[in-house]
């Protein structure tokens, strides 16, 4: 598992590197993972610096504004002025894809969609980060308030937290399990 850019076990290889060819040099780094370490590294000082309650804040606003761009671009080019519950779970899952996770819907009604997901966006740079998950909390409570008037996003279980997949519940409607579930609420602005 590669935490930092470079795997710790990895040792030079000084038969691949001529010595000044710096392009030669057997270690793997685009910029993928530059951004991917850089974000893990951003959380991880937040986290140290400001606590894990108030890393998760400011990376809260982030994906709330996220959230709003993502909402945005999905209503215009479906011309939809306001998407269903169908299309609001279609749309979770889209958008993870696209960013290379593996969420997929499990269940779903009226009061509640509940996805999980085998494939962290971060990579494993988001193990150890659970300030990182507020941006599926915040991309996920946004698009679904924002169409369907309410939201809680329970973070039932996370890769960051040390699970083998994330289970992610979008409460749609105040329901007794809604307010037990432990989660952030989110309404329409």
């Amino acid at each position: 598992m590669t935490r930092g850019l470079f795997p710790a076990s990895a040792a030079p290889d000084q038969s691949a590197a001529s010595g000044d060819d710096a392009a030669a040099a057997p270690f793997e780094l685009d910029r993928d993972l530059f951004l991917r370490t850089l974000l893990r590294e951003l959380t991880g000082t937040l986290e140290d610096v400001v606590g894990l309650d108030e890393a998760a804040g400011f990376i809260s606003v982030v994906g709330q504004r996220i959230g709003e761009q993502i909402n945005a671009g999905y209503r215009r080019d479906l011309a939809l002025p306001v998407l269903s519950r169908a299309q609001v779970a279609d749309v979770l899952v889209d958008l993870k894809r696209r960013i290379d996770g593996d969420f997929r819907v499990v269940e779903q009604d009226d009061t509640r969609i509940v996805l999980e997901n085998r494939r962290c966006p971060f990579g494993d740079k988001v193990i150890g980060r659970p300030s990182l998950c507020m941006m599926t909390s915040n991309v996920f409570g946004v698009i679904a308030a924002e169409n369907l008037g309410q939201a809680k996003v329970e973070l039932a279980q996370t890769i960051a937290g040390g699970a083998p997949g994330c289970r992610v519940v979008v409460h749609l409607q105040r329901t007794a399990q809604a307010d037990a579930a432990t989660g952030r609420e989110y309404f329409k602005v």
